[in-house]
């Protein structure tokens, strides 16, 4: 089966110049305007991988980039004028799996697009495993496949990828350090930069949901010059 891309832009000339490359280079191409298009697209047929300008009328890039996180397997690589690294980090930590500053040469968009595809297969394979399905700790509960967050309360909600597989490798670690490289290559794929916080953003907000927990019964630590420890109490590791 051939992958599937949709290149979502409102510049009429410069979509159809990316959707004539792409197609040439052998993927099957859908085209949007702007949200709206987008959404009627992907309720279409399935859809592998999205390339998302940044700029766009009535909901931007990054507003559409957090909607596209409710959809499992779905990447997305975001383009944009801005490619200062701050504006680059901010599309990461929305859930981007990879972000492009314009003007870019087409051929390393399609090395990023091979790139990226390749990632499920290996950031996700746990999920994959029949007895993970889901992970108990300290009254939450952790769907692999939905990366769906249930807290104590029984309040659920789904994870950005990026958020997600931060918690995923933390819980792996079993109470041990894991160090920003490790989290940074988990989360997004590459190697951690400098002045890179992406990992701490997510981190951030696991810490706002880890909240919702019996007091000291789940909570990440920073461990200076080391990286994160989640610490769960031994007696809720499994509960």
């Amino acid at each position: 089966m051939s992958t599937t891309l949709l290149v979502v832009d409102d510049d009429d000339e410069i979509r159809e110049l990316l959707c004539d490359y792409l197609t040439d280079a052998g993927y099957s191409v859908l085209a949007a305007a702007d949200g709206g298009q987008m959404r009627e697209q992907l309720a279409r047929q399935k859809v592998d991988l999205v390339v998302l300008d940044l700029m766009l009328p009535g909901e931007d890039g990054l507003s559409l980039c957090r909607q596209l996180q409710a959809t499992p397997g779905l990447a997305v690589i975001m383009l944009s004028a801005k490619g200062s690294t701050l504006d680059r980090i901010i599309g990461l930590e929305v859930g981007a799996d990879d972000y492009l500053a314009k003007p870019f040469e087409p051929r390393e968009l399609i090395a990023r697009i091979k790139a990226v595809l390749r990632r499920p297969q290996r950031l996700d394979s746990t999920a994959e495993e029949p007895a993970a399905d889901a992970r108990l700790f300290a009254g939450f509960r952790l769907e692999h496949v939905k990366r769906l967050l249930t807290r104590p309360d029984g309040e659920t909600l789904t994870l950005p990828r990026s958020d997600y597989r931060v918690l995923r490798e933390l819980l792996e670690a079993n109470n041990r350090v894991v160090s920003r490289d490790q989290l940074t290559r988990s989360a997004f794929g590459r190697d951690h930069l400098p002045d890179d916080r992406s990992v701490d953003m997510c981190v951030s907000r696991l810490r706002q949901h880890l909240r919702r927990a019996p007091a000291g019964a789940a909570q990440i630590l920073t461990i200076r010059n080391e990286g994160y420890l989640l610490s769960v109490a031994s007696h809720l590791a499994d509960s």
